[in-house]
């Protein structure tokens, strides 16, 4: 019998220079595991908690020494507990946390504890954590979104939508669609540096130039698609996240960058009439986490041709995804395991997504690192998208490189997988 030995938390550091949680567990035949726990800058409000010290003389009150503690704490019980029943060891993080958002332990330190446990237990098998969280049936290699040009909360200029992102279309295989769309950002880069703009990167490695409304960021992505030889809408899709609870106040949305302000209504007429105009495909968070109302309307005017993505919105609770699958709003979620706290809630939004047909993005922070844990948990749900930044900064470009991996893995029959990149 293998069992947990041992389980403790250390502070290290995240893509920002922030502090965060990396939860390592060593199993009673040798085997050990790390995981690192991600931190988002726009978070939703009814996300699990984040645990902080909040210590103004150590990392300006954003130390996890308390939530590092924490891991040790769930440790204590895991013990002598073997670790191949995930929902098990996830079920019983909860209930030593007693709270539905982890308010007590933090949700960096009941993640970590999460993940480092599968990561142990694919491991002690030898077998890749792809294969270990979706079977044998894991292997779909995700079309990822590349966030090329940052704004709002991500980076430090006038534009009020977050991210803009190029999705690759019709390639054979993960590989050629990374490098098309690396050619892609190259080209923006020259183009952005012609035309005299800044190509300082934001926090998801994407370019952060002040451009003169928020339509303007498309126009040089069609260009850059074009400049690097592909066709905007045949061979690279455009993507948005709005983040708008960011800029929504007071019943509406305040857009700083073009000095006006659109009601609900408004904010829906001007998505439709980008998606009229550019080869949009997917539109996240597109409007506020509390305007149901808005979120209805969208989806009946453009969700029949859009992926209209949920973030905010749903934070990966199955309970909330629940109540927009009865109100009709969105058609698709995006899922981040530190909103929701540990692997088996996660996989558990996922199904209840699937079985009424909304489509799923496995996503990474902002504030991210060298782990690479989305990249396999991506495979092993076969949810098809990826989310992960530009392919610039090591910590976005991990995910990106242990992606070709799995896919010479699944190409290759090491696995006993076949690749099947979504066209």
């Amino acid at each position: 019998m293998v069992y947990i030995d041992d389980v403790y938390g250390i502070e290290v550091l995240d893509s920002r220079g922030n502090p965060t949680v990396k939860a390592t567990v060593i199993l009673s035949d040798g085997t050990k595991a790390s995981a690192i726990v991600p931190s988002g800058a726009s978070t939703g409000s009814k996300e699990a908690i984040e645990l902080r010290d909040k210590d103004p003389k150590r990392f300006k009150g954003k130390g996890v020494l308390k939530a590092c503690d924490n891991v040790g704490v769930i440790g204590n019980e895991l013990i002598g507990l073997e670790p191949f029943n995930q929902t098990q060891i996830d079920r019983l993080i909860q209930e030593i946390d007693g709270t539905n958002n982890y308010s007590n332990l933090g949700a960096n330190a009941s993640l970590g504890v999460s993940m480092a446990t599968a990561r142990a237990a694919a491991k002690s098998l030898g077998i890749p954590l792809y294969r270990y969280i979706g079977g044998v049936n894991a292997s779909v290699l995700p079309v990822p979104m590349f966030n090329v040009i940052n704004g709002g909360k991500h980076a430090d200029n006038n534009v009020d939508f977050q991210e803009y992102m190029l999705m690759p279309l019709n390639f054979d295989s993960f590989s050629d669609a990374l490098r098309a769309v690396t050619e892609c950002y190259h080209s923006l880069k020259e183009i952005l540096q012609k035309s005299g703009h800044s190509v300082s990167l934001g926090d998801e490695g994407g370019f952060a130039p002040n451009l003169k409304n928020n339509e303007e960021p498309i126009k040089v992505l069609v260009e850059a698609v074009k400049h690097a030889g592909y066709e905007a809408g045949k061979d690279i899709a455009i993507a948005l996240d709005a983040a708008s609870s960011e800029f929504y106040s007071r019943g509406a949305y305040d857009l700083k960058g073009e000095g006006r302000v659109l009601s609900s209504s408004q904010m829906v007429d001007y998505y439709a009439e980008l998606c009229e105009k550019y080869p949009i495909v997917s539109i996240e968070d597109g409007l506020s986490e509390n305007d149901w109302e808005g979120w209805e309307l969208l989806t009946k005017k453009v969700g029949g041709k859009v992926q209209l993505v949920g973030d905010d919105l749903f934070v990966t609770n199955a309970a909330i995804l629940a109540e927009g699958i009865k109100k009709g709003a969105a058609n698709s979620i995006l899922i981040k395991l530190n909103q929701i706290g540990t692997v088996t809630q996660t996989l558990e939004t996922i199904r209840l997504a699937h079985k009424n047909g909304y489509t799923c993005v496995v996503s990474h922070r902002s504030g991210e690192s060298e782990d690479a844990f989305i990249a396999d948990f991506a495979v092993g749900v076969n949810c098809g998208q990826i989310k992960t930044g530009a392919t610039a900064r090591g910590e976005r470009t991990a995910k990106y490189n242990r992606l070709l991996e799995i896919e010479r893995e699944l190409v290759s029959g090491e696995y006993l997988g076949k690749t099947l990149f979504n066209k």
